[in-house]
């Protein structure tokens, strides 16, 4: 099978894109990260995390959101896959969606600070605020641009990136969690995933 190129620099993740049936609908679930983590404290995301040697992206994802959420692995439905989100900051996040039964609100507390459940509607009738930032292209003093045709008035295109924030109730996503929720939503409609399911 292929793979990325330089894979091997970049850190593999998988997370779990978790939908919930409530009375109301269906919502979906995001975890506000301890703030004792040296990672991303505070920032609200999906539940997942590293993937381990040997072991495949689903299962990863199944395995972190059961013990970050502390429910067992069969209280998980994945439905599916969803895009891949590659990061400029050498990241690769496999996403995927997928249902959780029966959850009573439950969290492990060395990793997650609490959870909340925001309707899928408010996703699908809402889309986020965009921002675009240029990164800076720095070059060492060694680097050979003799080597390039034009040398230092190479025309290298600039790196843009694409922020998302999405504002809830005083709460705010973004970062890859933005881009992989943006993702997953257009994944659910476009898709009809939930036409035949019961919230």
């Amino acid at each position: 099978p292929t793979g990325f190129i330089d894979a091997e620099h970049y850190g593999q993740y998988a997370v779990l894109v978790p939908m919930v049936a409530t009375e109301s609908g269906w919502t979906l679930l995001f975890e506000k990260r301890a703030a004792k983590l040296a990672r991303q404290p505070h920032e609200i995301c999906f539940p997942g995390g590293r993937i381990e040697s040997g072991e495949q992206p689903l299962a990863c994802a199944v395995r972190e959101t059961a013990e970050e959420l502390q429910i067992q692995g069969e209280q998980i439905e994945v439905l599916g896959p969803g895009d891949i989100y590659l990061s400029p900051f050498r990241s690769i996040v496999y996403p995927f969606i997928g249902i959780i039964r029966d959850y009573r609100q439950t969290f492990n507390p060395d990793e997650v600070s609490g959870v909340l459940q925001i309707p899928l509607a408010f996703f699908q009738q809402n889309q986020p605020e965009l921002y675009t930032i240029r990164l800076n292209r720095q070059f060492p003093d060694d680097f050979p641009h003799e080597l390039i045709p034009g040398g230092e008035r190479y025309p290298w295109p600039d790196i843009l990136y694409k922020i998302y924030f999405y504002r809830y109730s005083g709460e705010v996503i973004w970062g890859m969690t933005s881009h992989i929720l943006k993702s997953a939503v257009g994944l659910i409609v476009d898709t009809g995933l939930l036409d035949d399911l019961h919230s």
